[in-house]
This record gives structure tokens, C-alpha cells and sequence, in this order.
């Protein structure tokens, strides 16, 4: 059978009003197929989430350090403490320890330029004493004649000769403040090995020599001590004289010097 005419009029009409839809707004139909397509896939992943910068956490408080004691200050041994373990050299050097000090401490106060003090100078030039010099020492002669005579008494008191003539000032030729007070530490440093070296099997051992002899070995350790004490005496007379207050009589006295 055949279709009648107005059939195809009218399909060619819808035919012309699709063409000219598609023609005017063809983004309209992209866009739609566009989003189906995208409802079909999966959404995209959601971009990285920025991080806050990490704060350092405020400095916790440090614990208050528990104070400190105070240094105890220097014990003097007690009787019954030195007797516990005493012996004749640690007696000894007790009080010899502190003639060294007395003695090498005034001969470091006394400056270069005074070494040559004499008191009362000129007097005396006409004695004719049977040991020592005629004229009182001068500051250089004391610290030589207590250098040399430690030397000496070291020397007997380890059985071996000592040096001649210390009245006179001894054999050694330090001249300068630096090669004498140099003298001076190196003998009370062999004096004091030489006491610390008493023993109670050798404290009343017999002494022979040129210097406090003959004597037994305590005798000769109790000279030791006794005639730095009387050069002190004297060194102390020529810092005085001179102005200058003895290291012993200063509120804080100064420690003795290694090196000059």
C-alpha cells in the first residue's frame, strides 16, 4: 500500500527542524554528552590538603639546679688527729713547710732593684769574724747564703759532701734575682726530700760534717728549721725597711711562684 502524501511533508518538516536545532547550538549537546560521560567515571581525587608548619613546642622550663654548699673551709688537724698517724718527717716538714714559704715569699716581694740593700753599710769593714762576712748581708747575700746552706744540710743529712764556704756565699754562681730565687726553690726542694726521708729506724742516726755537726739526724733537722727561721728574721728587717710588707703580714698573703 502506498503512504499518503502529507506523510511525507510532515517528515521532511521535522527532518529540517532537527538540522537547524543541531546547527544553532551544537555546544549544548557536547556539553550534555560531556556530563554523562563524567557521571560514568570516577570523581577525581581531591587535591592535597596543605599542612600547617610545624611549631616547635615552647621551651619547657629547666629544673632550678639545688644550690650548691659552700666549700668547707681549710680543718687544722686536731692533736689526737696528727698522733694517729704521725711520724718524724711528717713533723718535721710541718713546720719546715712553713719556713719555706716565709723565707721564698720575701725573697719574691723584694724587687730587682733592692737585692743590693744592705743595712747600715759601710759599718763593720774592719771585723774579723770566724764565719760569715764582716759587713751585715746584703738582701742577694741572704737569699744565696740560705740557698747554699740548704744544700749543705741535705747533702749531710743524705751522706754525701756539701758544698764549701756557704758562710761566704757557697760555690754556686747565680748572680740575677731570677737565677737566685731559681736557687733558692731548688734547694728547699732537696732539703725537704732530705727530711721526708727521717724515719723513727734513722731519726738518732750520728751526722758528721762541716755544717751543725757532729749531731745526730733529728738534731740536724731541728738546725734546718732553725736557721731559715733566723734568715726570715732578718729578710723580714730589709722588706720592712725598704716599705715594703712581708708576704706573712698581708691579709691575703700570695702563693709562691713555679717559675721566675
Amino acid at each position: 500500500m502506498s503512504l499518503p502524501k502529507w506523510f511525507f511533508v510532515v517528515l521532511l518538516s521535522l527532518l529540517m527542524l532537527l538540522a537547524a536545532l543541531w546547527a544553532g547550538c551544537p555546544n549544548a549537546f557536547g556539553a550534555s554528552l560531556s556530563a554523562q560521560q563524567a557521571g560514568t567515571q570516577d570523581p577525581p581525587p581531591p587535591p592535597p590538603k596543605t599542612q600547617d608548619p610545624v611549631t616547635p613546642p615552647p621551651p619547657q622550663p629547666t629544673p632550678a639546679e639545688a644550690p650548691q654548699a659552700a666549700p668547707e673551709p681549710p680543718h687544722d688537724p686536731t692533736a689526737p688527729e696528727l698522733s694517729r698517724d704521725e711520724t718524724p718527717s711528717k713533723a718535721l716538714l710541718r713546720i719546715f713547710d712553713g719556713q719555706e714559704y716565709e723565707v721564698r715569699s720575701s725573697a719574691e716581694a723584694m724587687p730587682a732593684e733592692k737585692w743590693d740593700y744592705r743595712p747600715a753599710a759601710n759599718y763593720f769593714k774592719n771585723e774579723k769574724p770566724e764565719y760569715g762576712p764582716p759587713q751585715v748581708r746584703t738582701f742577694a747575700e741572704q737569699v744565696k747564703h740560705v740557698a747554699c746552706s740548704n744544700f749543705a744540710f741535705a747533702a749531710e743529712l743524705d751522706g754525701i759532701k756539701p758544698p764549701e764556704a756557704c758562710d761566704q756565699g757557697g760555690p754556686n754562681p747565680a748572680k740575677t734575682r731570677t737565677e737566685l730565687l731559681t736557687y733558692l726553690r731548688d734547694s728547699f726542694a732537696a732539703l725537704k726530700k732530705s727530711l721526708g726521708a727521717i724515719t723513727e729506724e734513722n731519726v738518732y742516726d750520728p751526722i758528721e760534717g762541716p755544717y751543725a755537726a757532729p749531731n745526730t739526724r733529728l738534731g740536724l733537722a731541728e738546725v734546718c728549721i732553725w736557721h731559715a727561721a733566723d734568715h726570715y728574721g732578718q729578710m723580714t728587717i730589709y722588706l720592712r725597711e725598704n716599705n715594703i710588707v712581708p708576704p706573712t703580714s698581708r691579709p691575703d698573703p700570695p702563693k709562691l711562684q713555679d717559675k721566675y
